[in-house]
């Protein structure tokens, strides 16, 4: 329960699924959380709630981190109530089952802005508040960025962008003693698939833990234990990698 003793972190896109879940897991571990949303208030409210219910430390702070003007709110609003920042978790997200053909400009920005912009805004905003003594950056990808399925290739596009940022990234961070890693999600019970269709008994659900070895969609606690390990000293040697939390789907 102290592997993120005194740690700061935000985790954008964090009142619903595996983002509240990531909050939650990283408070129970000691950090203090800005739990960051875009227009979910009473759900972000809850999720702070029941953090500091149970000894924890959160706030809420509304941010759409495809707009830098609210990004760079949602990192002055860290700094006033913490001072500082330890770890970043890009977890916001904008996703459509979606054919080519109806692929509008309109639908590619609302991937695009989101999902590698946001990243790319929130990551420039964390470099000044880790300052000289390093930081830890967590981008919560995709399996679709390594097995891209129909109907999604603008969120897949996306998913691939943030793992190259990822490993590019790697590169250059390292000298400032910045660790970034990609998680990669499985099929994973959340409010967002629910709402995209993959629903308890549905053929996309049929579908997904079919081709998962271990016979079952995953949850989003599953991914929030693998984001705690990488934020953790346990996994100090670890940057640029694309770690796959699927139940072993690969490539169906």
């Amino acid at each position: 329960m102290s592997k993120l003793i005194n740690k700061v972190a935000i985790v954008t896109g964090a009142a619903k699924g595996i983002g509240a879940a990531i909050a939650k897991h990283f408070a129970h571990e000691g950090a203090k959380v800005v739990v960051n949303y875009a227009s979910s208030k009473e759900a972000a409210d809850q999720v702070v709630k029941e953090i500091t219910d149970h000894g924890g430390t959160a706030i809420a702070v509304q941010a759409d981190v495809s707009n830098e003007a609210e990004v760079i709110r949602l990192f002055a609003e860290t700094k006033a109530a913490f001072g500082t920042l330890d770890i970043l978790v890009n977890n916001a997200v904008f996703q459509q089952f979606l054919p080519i053909e109806q692929a509008s400009a309109e639908a590619f920005h609302q991937h695009f802005n989101v999902n590698v912009l946001g990243p790319v805004l929130t990551i420039g905003a964390a470099l000044k508040l880790f300052g000289n003594k390093g930081g830890n950056i967590i981008n919560i990808s995709s399996g679709a960025s390594k097995s891209p399925m129909a109907g999604v290739s603008l969120y897949s596009a996306t998913k691939a962008a943030l793992d190259a940022l990822t490993i590019s990234l790697s590169k250059e961070l390292g000298v400032k003693n910045v660790r970034i890693n990609s998680i990669l999600p499985g099929a994973t019970e959340t409010e967002g698939a629910a709402t995209a269709g993959v629903t308890a008994g549905s053929d996309y659900e049929k579908m997904f833990v079919a081709n998962t070895p271990l016979g079952r969609r995953g949850k989003p606690e599953d991914i929030a234990k693998a984001a705690v390990f990488l934020a953790s000293d346990d996994a100090a040697w670890i940057t640029g990698e694309q770690i796959s939390v699927s139940g072993g789907m690969y490539g169906f």
